[in-house]
């Protein structure tokens, strides 16, 4: 496919224009009295009078068609006969030859807040996911003759690019061994923002920023995963309550041995470690028992 590429277009300061517009209105309005036929003239003089107005009226219009305004972060796109002749993008009033179109093009930055669409992670499960895109035109001749409407076509690309950012990640890993959507929001928001420019480029337009704005679990499993996300976060959190009241135990019959307070032999010291685990592990208080005897 030829891709087109933004030139600049040959236009004419409109002011200038304007001001020769003025002039020729002028110079119309001081001789155009004086060549009015007098009564009883020749017929031919009067046509050639009917004449020179109509062709003086036609370059008027001419003149004064060709006028368009330039806003900031805007363009025109300048064709002849539907030939590309570039792009405008000098503000203020400019001027071209009439029978040249011109179709102006914004090139401010757009906000697009996608619609949630329902995706498969990585893993399968079914999800929903929405984003938030920055985008703005940076080649008009592309926008404009690469692909048959460009807004359109960032509508669909920015949904493409999403199913694929989204269905290349889990939505969750409690083991910590892969980018999720849910933890890795820097790493997906790149990728989607890469994935979004090379869709774009054809249609010559730029992602400036490009970050997820929703995600969830569709609703047919959400009650289901919730139970699995409540399960995953209580084994872990049992797992590193379990192995830090190992260490506590562990460090308390060293203290003990090491500072003489007391000797224990192995069936009281396995004792004492069956109780500190459960005091340490018991998710309800501890209610200790005075021993008022020998611990013998």
């Amino acid at each position: 496919m030829k891709t087109s590429r933004e030139t600049a277009a040959k236009s004419f300061n409109g002011y200038i224009m304007l001001l020769v517009l003025v002039a020729v209105l002028a110079v119309l309005a001081f001789l155009i009295p004086g060549m009015v036929p007098a009564d009883g003239s020749p017929k031919i003089a009067k046509l050639a009078f009917a004449g020179t107005l109509v062709l003086s009226l036609i370059g008027v219009l001419i003149l004064a068609s060709g006028f368009f305004m330039i806003q900031p972060n805007q363009a025109a796109v300048i064709t002849l006969f539907g030939e590309y002749k570039g792009s405008e993008r000098t503000e203020g009033l400019r001027w071209v030859w009439p029978w040249m179109g011109k179709n102006k093009i914004s090139a401010r930055a757009h906000n697009i807040h996608s619609e949630r669409v329902k995706i498969n992670d990585l893993r399968g499960n079914p999800i929903e996911i929405a984003c938030n895109v920055v985008w703005r035109v940076r080649d008009t001749a592309q926008a404009s003759f690469d692909v048959d409407d460009y807004k359109e076509f960032v509508n669909i690309q920015i949904e493409a690019g999403l199913r694929t950012v989204g269905s290349r990640h889990p939505y969750d890993d409690f083991e910590g061994e892969e980018v999720t959507l849910r933890g890795g929001a820097e790493v997906v928001n790149r990728e989607l923002l890469e994935e979004l420019n090379d869709r774009l480029q054809v249609a010559g337009v730029v992602v400036d920023e490009a970050g997820l704005t929703h995600l969830a679990y569709a609703s047919e499993i959400a009650s289901a995963m919730l139970k699995r996300q409540q399960a995953d976060a209580i084994i872990a959190a049992r797992a590193k309550i379990v192995l830090g009241a190992v260490g506590m135990v562990e460090d308390a019959l060293t203290k003990l041995s090491q500072d003489n307070i007391v000797e224990l032999d192995d069936e009281r010291r396995a004792a004492m470690v069956s109780n500190l685990l459960v005091v340490l592990c018991g998710e309800k208080d501890a209610h200790p028992v005075v021993n008022a005897g020998s611990i013998y």
